[in-house]
């Protein structure tokens, strides 16, 4: 899966990817860029909710979570 684009909310836990696109727009968009979603960034997926969403990610060494529908519109490559 190296090398392939996909949405953030599908890299197993305790692995790390690296963003490519965000395909948001708008306030959403802004509120990614903010929490420091910008392309090249390093996204490790910490643990799901015991429902499965939200899911925490480690972002530039703070810990976040979003839920699938966020995360779907980040693409990312699996390092």
């Amino acid at each position: 899966m190296e090398g392939t684009k996909i949405p953030l909310h599908l890299i197993p836990c305790g692995k790390s990817a690296r963003v490519k696109e965000l395909t948001s727009s708008g306030n959403l968009r802004r509120r990614m860029l903010d929490l420091g979603l910008v392309i090249d960034t390093v996204v490790e997926s910490l643990r799901k909710s015991p429902s499965g969403d939200p899911i925490a990610y480690e972002i530039r060494g703070a810990v976040i979570a979003l839920r699938s529908e966020e995360a779907s519109k980040i693409l990312v490559e699996l390092i």
